[in-house]
């Protein structure tokens, strides 16, 4: 994989002007919430491509030891062929989760690729290269010298081959090194995050305002893309993630079947992470519900007027053009016995609210993190 930095609101000050430059509106913590009329780039997604800047953190794991090392740490078996790559989790000495993963081997240039949440980054290189002991490892957070980005929608392998020397890559998690007219890059290709084609595009911090404009207009134009259609799109497809669904969550009550091997040992420091908690039917279930109102995150979901779950995340989905929800309720809640009287607590009082079979729209591909119970 080639070489940028963390989150385009700490990047370059080009970086930062480009996405000033397409009206980039921000929060509080200078974020890019969307760019002027994010229900109206949620559609453009999904009728055709966006760009989405997301803040992704890179940490290098090298050394003799490195698939080892990263192995016994996290949930799932480590790749060890170049180009390719797998979801993981990483638990605390609880078995719940406390951040997500994507770890890319890149044997070509002797080491290990790890993309994960940008705030996420620093702390995990620090607290793995603590516990290196007498392996050959090397951890750092490599979050300013590689920046990430996404490429989203059904025309995004179309975009791709526009801007790009070499096709983009067919299986999911699996890259190829290739490069714009300006700058070389690595391809990822996505597993169906917001449901659609996507993929993951990773250039130097120095090339990275180059590489946006590129996507953003060469060949097959697209829209930027901010944080709240993001979280529209994800939510429509039905992705757990992981602010919202999985952090602190045993990964089975998340539905977890990707990234998670129960008969795998992981450790937190030195202490290897029980996975009697994940085994069994687990307590709750994350399902979708259709209200007839937008709910608070956290808001209560109840049957017969009391609390049978809560809300972890809502929105008005702007394909369905109505309000769409994620709640846990308890495992076995029957929705069709309860149907009837199912409502969630709103500012305004209780809104009727159906469940739904996840995901709310079915795009050009499918997320790989779709809830699955046994």
């Amino acid at each position: 994989m080639s070489e940028g930095e963390p989150e385009n609101d700490a990047g370059p000050e080009s970086l930062r002007s480009l996405h000033d430059d397409h009206g980039a509106v921000r929060d509080e913590t200078g974020r890019v919430r969307h760019y002027g009329q994010p229900e109206r780039t949620h559609l453009a997604v999904r009728n055709g491509v966006g760009v989405f800047d997301g803040g992704e953190g890179v940490v290098v794991v090298r050394g003799d030891d490195r698939h080892e090392f990263v192995e016994d740490t996290i949930t799932t078996p480590v790749p060890r062929e170049d180009g390719t790559g797998r979801y993981a989790l990483l638990l605390n000495p609880q078995g719940k989760v406390d951040t997500e993963m994507y770890v890319f081997d890149a044997s070509e240039s002797d080491r290990l690729l790890l993309v994960l949440p940008g705030d996420r980054a620093a702390t995990l290189a620090d607290d793995w290269a603590s516990k290196v002991f007498v392996r050959d490892v090397e951890v750092r957070d490599a979050s300013d010298e590689l920046h990430v980005l996404g490429v989203y929608g059904p025309r995004a392998t179309e975009k791709l081959a526009s801007v790009c020397s070499d096709a983009p890559p067919e299986k999911p998690l699996t890259f190829v090194r290739t490069a714009t007219r300006d700058a070389g890059l690595t391809v990822v290709a996505d597993d169906g995050l917001v449901g659609e084609e996507g993929y993951r595009v990773v250039c130097a911090r120095a090339d990275a305002a180059d590489v946006v404009e590129t996507l953003l207009t060469s060949g097959l134009n697209a829209v930027p893309v901010g944080h709240e259609t993001w979280k529209t799109l994800t939510l429509e497809a039905g992705t757990p993630v992981l602010e919202a669904e999985l952090a602190g969550t045993l990964p089975n009550v998340a539905g977890v079947q990707i990234g998670f091997d129960l008969d795998k040992g992981c450790y937190v420091g030195q202490e290897v992470v029980s996975r009697v908690a994940n085994r069994g039917r687990p307590s709750r279930r994350l399902v979708g519900l259709r209200p007839e109102a937008v709910p608070e995150r956290g808001a209560d979901v109840l049957a017969g007027g009391d609390a049978v779950g809560t809300v972890t995340r809502a929105a008005r989905a702007p394909s369905l053009d109505a309000p769409a929800a994620m709640a846990y309720v308890p495992f076995d809640f029957d929705a069709d016995e309860n149907g009837d009287e199912l409502s969630v607590a709103t500012p305004d009082g209780p809104v009727s609210a159906g469940v739904v079979d996840l995901p709310f729209v079915e795009g050009s591909a499918r997320s790989a993190r779709l809830p699955t119970y046994d």
